[in-house]
């Protein structure tokens, strides 16, 4: 088994994203009424017409994300033949992508996994007031120079790398004046850019500690069993399935790095050798070019992206 299954994180929303799915298949219209029903609010609305401001909001995107690849993913197992215990080794979800990664793998309810994230959205907007914190992209700097920046522009305030994306592309966040620094220190260390992200809040960083409070406490109340296969964790960079490991590192990964790269080099060096990123965009089919790039990356998010599907990875 050579493939993996990787699932986008937030940024990937689009307007629009998962209407052919539902158009064309029962079997995806029944994932966003589950979704719809276990957030008491008609989300699938919002994904197939916006307004593109609501489908932003984070407690939004994030759960909106999750319905759209669990929805390709059900249409790739019954369309395609797709059986995760047969054909894929490993798992692994970009930020709120893990909660995704996790449903697909059996580990969580949809129903659970859409809740889960309405809370992580919300509360990861509400840690910190608008305007206090900011995230940038420091590119062209390698992972050990862009975290070395970080800790020197911290100067008291919070700084740190909060997603090693691979290719040369670290995001830093923290309070707005210490990422402001660390955009001027990476140009004067060598940096090709740095640029102030579009972002709500400023996540994997300390400054997120109240969010991960509270989902250490929504995850405490939920049942979360091993996922048929392997998830590759933000947080550990490598694969696991003790639940309980999964569920501590759900809480961390609020305030910890995202180690992508690791993540995708682990994977590739353990056989992998497709990566199908499964729901809205490709940002994770481009970044796997940049680390690994003997592997083959192939996103699914439409009807029209099946055939490929299934000729790349020879389930015809």
């Amino acid at each position: 088994m050579s493939m993996a299954l990787t699932f986008p994180g937030q940024g990937s929303q689009a307007v629009g994203m998962g209407k052919a799915l539902a158009d064309q298949f029962s079997i995806a219209r029944s994932v966003f009424s589950e979704v719809d029903e276990a957030l008491s609010q008609s989300l699938s609305r919002i994904m197939f017409e916006g307004p593109e401001d609501e489908l932003t909001l984070t407690a939004n995107a994030q759960p909106a994300l999750m319905a759209v690849s669990i929805a390709m993913l059900r249409v790739l197992e019954q369309e395609a033949g797709l059986n995760l215990r047969n054909h894929v080794a490993y798992v692994a979800g970009h930020s709120l992508g893990e909660y995704s990664a996790l449903a697909a793998a059996g580990s969580l309810t949809v129903s659970d996994t859409a809740r889960l994230l309405r809370i992580r959205g919300n509360a990861m907007q509400a840690a910190v007031a608008t305007g206090v914190g900011a995230m940038a992209a420091l590119l062209g700097l390698d992972f050990a120079a862009a975290a070395a920046v970080a800790a020197e522009a911290a100067q008291g305030d919070i700084c740190q790398a909060a997603n090693d994306n691979g290719g040369g592309q670290v995001v830093v966040s923290g309070t707005k004046a210490a990422v402001e620094r660390a955009i001027e220190l990476a140009k004067a260390k060598g940096a090709r850019r740095a640029v102030m992200l579009t972002v709500s809040a400023p996540f994997h960083c300390a400054l997120m500690q109240p969010a991960a409070d509270a989902m250490a406490e929504a995850l405490a109340n939920v049942t979360l069993v091993a996922p048929v296969v392997p998830l590759v964790g933000n947080i550990s960079a490598v694969a696991g399935s003790d639940p309980d490991a999964i569920r501590s590192a759900l809480v961390r990964q609020v305030t910890g790095t995202v180690r992508w790269r690791e993540s995708i080099e682990w994977m590739a060096t353990h056989g992998v050798k497709s990566f199908v990123e499964v729901g809205s965009g490709k940002v994770l089919t481009g970044l796997v070019k940049r680390i690994a790039a003997d592997a083959e990356g192939l996103a699914v998010a439409n009807p029209d992206d099946i055939a490929a599907f299934r000729s790349q990875i020879g389930l015809a």
